[in-house]
């Protein structure tokens, strides 16, 4: 939270997020998932999140890329992404 902040303070016009919610329990990951969504409506950021946990980050996304071996093996709209039977299967469970 603290270094989204420093961030901030440079007035950014994107902000690059490697592993946000890295180690973070389920409570601090919603509200850093919560405070990325207050960040893109309040200031119009063009946001881009790397993370590995996608489960809490797919609903505030536009647009997704999944990424195997270093190449996106699949991409689309967080609807696209969360109809994708395969993206169901390996992130979600279903």
């Amino acid at each position: 939270m603290l270094a989204i902040g420093r961030a901030l303070m440079a007035h950014p016009k994107i902000l690059l997020l490697d592993e946000p919610l890295l180690g973070l329990s389920p409570a601090y990951q919603k509200i850093v998932i919560d405070s990325i969504r207050e960040i893109r409506a309040a200031r119009g950021i063009t946001i881009v999140i790397a993370e590995q946990y996608a489960r809490p980050v797919i609903p505030v996304i536009d647009r997704g890329y999944i990424i195997e071996n270093g190449s996106a093996i699949l991409e689309g709209t967080k609807e696209e992404l969360m109809g994708n039977p395969d993206v169901k299967s390996a992130y979600f469970g279903v």
